[in-house]
């Protein structure tokens, strides 16, 4: 499959064309439409057609395929990665500056989109999806303009969903394997020219999270191939290193701020928050926040559906997910700061624990997007009975998965006294509970 995905690139810049015309035409054409009357539904307006499928079904699928092939949605379907890297063959062609390649970039980017479209209803307005998923293109190709040449600069460094599928490629059961030895053994001189577009080192490849799953060195040097392993073969391998940013992405972005994101709007402490607030701002006669008068690109402001924020509304949503987020985020980093302590040895620091809680990070992206497929199948008055148990299958599968990866990091240091063994396994327990009772609350309590 990889070999064909490389000879067949013709078929493939036809899929991504055919792949940027329809993400163009749902995300342009809906926000230049009026509001959907109360009687439309998914199949008979634009707008409400291109919500479901963007938040529906694209990005739960996204995530989804991400968790399964690796990042074959960056390799082989994204319009942002597939239009930048063709900009960048007839733009200046620079070379990225320094300042370019911190790599936390991504993280900042992902937490800034997260909780702008929030502020915003990006799940439920077009005009703020062409916002931020058109102004991410725009900029993609910008990026490309200016950087790079037949490169994908903005993805590697730049792209605001690159930290979350960095760590969730990383349990991908299908990766490019590289026989580091079978490539040394190959004479330069015959190797096939190819041409990586997220400037990966593919010679020393290790680890899916880079990767763009684009099939383009298949073959290369007969040391390069698209194989099966096990989903935890890279977080419990030593030898491939545990990056501080993936880490940090998936602890303050995917199972801290991103939750927040996802549980907001059920949370009875929000709303309880929010009156008691806007009680006492009445009672004393402050009126400034409860205004309602920001535009739609800065709060939602939807007067003619009853849908619009104040400015409280705006000043608690974002101290709920940037404060609420990241006490989640350290209260979830506690397990893998005590687990790596306990142990003492340097290689199995905080960073490589953090990693066995991807498989719930996983679940967690797919639970709160499906949130959103959910509510948009329940207006048309489908009814799911079988959901909650499927979420609850979810949470115990993602929780289970996470713990046995911290018992298979563990049971590699046999020497360490047993008692500080099971301290850091329930240590790690912590992190677990604590992110399946946080979707517990929002599933089955609130």
């Amino acid at each position: 499959m990889g070999l064909w995905l490389r000879h067949h690139r013709r078929h493939i810049a036809l899929l991504q064309w055919s792949v940027v015309l329809f993400y163009s035409t749902l995300v342009i054409l809906p926000a230049f439409l009026p509001l959907p009357p109360s009687d439309a539904h998914l199949w008979d307006n634009l707008r409400l057609f291109a919500q479901f499928v963007f938040w529906g079904l694209w990005w739960p699928g996204v995530m989804l395929t991400t968790i399964s092939l690796g990042r074959v949605w960056c390799g082989l379907f994204c319009p942002e990665g597939f239009l930048s890297e063709l900009a960048s063959r007839h733009g200046r062609g620079k070379t990225a500056p320094g300042w370019l390649k911190w790599p936390y970039w991504p993280f900042l980017a992902f937490v800034t989109t997260t909780v702008y479209g929030q502020l915003i209803s990006v799940y439920q307005y077009a005009e703020a999806a062409l916002l931020i998923l058109g102004g991410s293109s725009l900029v993609a190709v910008l990026v490309g303009l200016a950087y790079g040449h037949d490169k994908r600069v903005w993805c590697r460094y730049l792209c605001p969903a690159s930290g979350v599928f960095a760590v969730l490629a990383k349990i991908a059961p299908l990766h490019y394997r590289v026989d580091r030895t079978a490539w040394d053994k190959t004479e330069a001189s015959a190797e096939q020219p190819f041409n990586c577009p997220p400037l990966v080192d593919v010679r020393r490849m290790s680890s899916a999270s880079d990767c763009h799953a684009c099939a383009r060195c298949a073959g290369q040097r007969d040391a390069v191939r698209l194989a099966g392993r096990s989903p935890f073969a890279e977080i419990l391998r030593l030898d491939i290193p545990a990056r501080a940013t993936d880490a940090f992405t998936l602890i303050f972005g995917v199972l801290g701020i991103a939750t927040a994101a996802f549980q907001w709007t059920v949370s009875p402490w929000f709303l309880r928050l929010k009156m008691t607030l806007a009680t006492w701002l009445v009672e004393h006669e402050h009126y400034a926040l409860l205004d309602a008068d920001a535009p739609w690109w800065v709060l939602t402001h939807y007067p003619e559906v009853n849908d619009a924020f104040n400015w409280l509304d705006g000043l608690l949503v974002l101290a709920y997910l940037l404060g609420g987020g990241v006490l989640l985020g350290l209260l979830l980093i506690v397990g893998p700061l005590l687990a790596a302590r306990l142990l003492g040895r340097p290689a199995l620091n905080w960073r490589r624990f953090a990693l066995t809680l991807t498989p719930m990070g996983a679940v967690s992206v797919v639970l709160g997007l499906t949130m959103t497929t959910a509510t948009q199948l329940r207006s048309e008055h489908l009814l799911l009975p079988w959901l909650p148990h499927l979420r609850l299958a979810l949470l115990g599968a993602g929780g289970g998965l996470s713990l046995w990866l911290t018992f298979a990091l563990i049971r590699q240091t046999a020497n360490t006294p047993l008692l500080r063994r099971v301290g850091a396994w329930l240590a790690m327990t912590w992190s677990v509970a604590l992110m399946t009772g946080s979707w517990g609350l929002a599933f089955f309590v609130w």
